[in-house]
């Protein structure tokens, strides 16, 4: 029996609003604020866009997580990363690196430049309660190895997920998630399936989109319903968006600051170990 299509519609719309963070980055902030505190299973959703260095050059200095995941795609720019287990790195312009906080780490995000620009994304997924304690972990890719479809002028970079056959490069997580940078020439489409239960949204970083007769526009996030089909539109001018969906988990969320467990117990618990140094075990 053929399964009969829905497209899913925009049952909400929220502008992001403009925050300071680290130690001073000015970041546009659409998950993870009052109008929209989570969005089972994604906890944040931070953009940071300027071409002045006052805006980033502070960077993140280290700083502890416990019981999620973070998401970093670089636009453009180049950021250093360090961390508890040792571990450092360098994200370039179309690089990804998916980092399982788990148990706990401590972790620092400084830029590698002085001038330009520096753009790109960071969401917070959650994890389940099975996996809130396992060891921390990553997946990181440079912009070469991440696969990309190509077609009418359309380009959709597929960082995790799957788009017309092609697997993202991100595999393994929890939460099934989809994660997509779809760029539209003007007065294109694009349409892909996506699980039903998933939970979904658009964020327009270029241009405007049309899903159904709602117009979204850029920095503004687009909640969408269930359903298992997405359908977008591009204005005159093109557009580039995110498509970012996932599994959610159904589960307590408690959360303070960096630390996003299921009770105020085990908040309390990571408050201990971080005064205690314990938090990243060995």
């Amino acid at each position: 029996m053929t399964q009969e299509k829905k497209i899913r519609s925009v049952t909400k719309k929220l502008r992001s609003i403009a925050v300071s963070d680290g130690a001073g980055v000015n970041l546009l902030r659409s998950i993870g604020t009052p109008g929209l505190l989570n969005l089972d299973p994604f906890l944040l959703l931070d953009e940071f866009r300027s071409d002045n260095p006052d805006d980033y050059i502070a960077g993140f200095p280290p700083h502890p997580h416990r019981g999620f995941e973070t998401v970093t795609y670089m636009k453009a720019g180049r950021m250093k990363h360090e961390d508890s287990t040792g571990r450092t790195g360098q994200l370039i312009s179309g690089g990804v690196q998916w980092m399982t906080a788990g148990s706990g780490i401590i972790h620092s995000e400084s830029p590698e430049q002085e001038e330009g620009l520096m753009w790109g994304f960071q969401l917070w997924v959650n994890l389940p309660a099975r996996d809130k304690m396992q060891s921390p972990g990553y997946q990181e890719f440079r912009p070469e190895e991440i696969p990309y479809v190509e077609q009418d002028g359309m380009k959709v970079n597929v960082i995790a997920g799957e788009y017309a056959s092609t697997v993202g490069a991100v595999n393994g997580i929890s939460t099934s998630p989809v994660y997509l940078d779809i760029q539209l020439p003007g007065h294109g489409t694009f349409t892909t399936q996506l699980p039903e239960s998933h939970t979904a949204f658009l964020y327009p970083y270029e241009g405007e989109i049309k899903v159904s007769d709602q117009v979204i526009g850029q920095s503004e996030l687009a909640l969408l319903d269930k359903g298992n089909l997405v359908a977008v539109e591009s204005m005159e001018k093109g557009a580039g968006f995110l498509l970012i969906a996932g599994k959610p988990l159904d589960e307590p969320i408690v959360r303070h600051g960096p630390f996003v467990m299921n009770t105020q117990e085990e908040i309390h618990q990571a408050i201990r170990d971080m005064q205690e140094g314990t938090l990243v075990r060995p």
